[in-house]
């Protein structure tokens, strides 16, 4: 029996069954690779404040989402399949948390503290990378791959703004961040506020 929860296979589903989709740990690498990259941006010098505001905006619904999925599905995994992390798995909870924080108390494009979140967000890319390589390791593609269809559809559902005082853990995570998500798209669309990257108009309209 495998030591990664899973979540139900489709009721037809045989012990060869391999589901499509990609891989949770694939997805949180991608993701990672490219919350790096907006961070990049964002702290340019260069940066024209206008631009500097629009990719804050897609830099925090990206945060939102992302640890929404991971702390439904990807630090839960972590937990229950590795042995002697249960500390670090509880410490990144923590982390997440007082990132969110510090994204929602941003003044703006130019606060003083956007180093301070780009550099929480750099340590939560490694630390999270270090719990990847090791459950790569012990899960199987097709464990992986049925969780991340599970991430995708929780960050399809997540909020998209910082919500540090809601559940960090299953269950309640997995109940109180889609009915929270739906608020926030509410907002986003009253607001035309950019969540995505492709809401970003090219470089060159500055």
């Amino acid at each position: 029996m495998s030591a990664v929860p899973l979540p139900p296979l489709p009721p037809a589903a045989d012990d060869a069954y391999r589901p499509g989709g990609r891989s949770m740990a694939d997805l949180a690498d991608a993701e990672h690779r490219h919350l790096l990259s907006l961070v990049d941006q964002v702290t340019d010098p260069d940066l024209t404040p206008q631009r500097r505001r629009e990719v804050l905006e897609v830099l925090t619904a990206t945060v939102a989402r992302h640890l929404s999925a991971e702390e439904q599905y990807l630090l839960p995994t972590v937990r229950a399949a590795l042995t002697d992390v249960a500390d670090r798995v509880d410490r990144e909870i923590e982390a997440d948390g007082a990132l969110l924080t510090a994204l929602k108390a941003l003044a703006g494009p130019d606060d003083p503290a956007l180093t301070e979140v780009a550099a929480r967000l750099r340590r939560h890319v490694t630390a999270i990378a270090d719990l990847i390589t090791p459950l790569r390791e012990v899960a199987s593609d097709a464990e992986l791959i049925r969780l991340g269809n599970r991430w995708e559809i929780a960050e399809e559902a997540a909020p998209t703004r910082p919500h540090p005082g809601t559940p960090a853990t299953p269950p309640w995570n997995r109940i109180v961040e889609p009915a929270v998500g739906v608020v926030d798209k509410l907002r986003d669309a009253v607001t035309g506020r950019r969540t995505h990257l492709s809401d970003l108009p090219h470089r060159s309209e500055h």
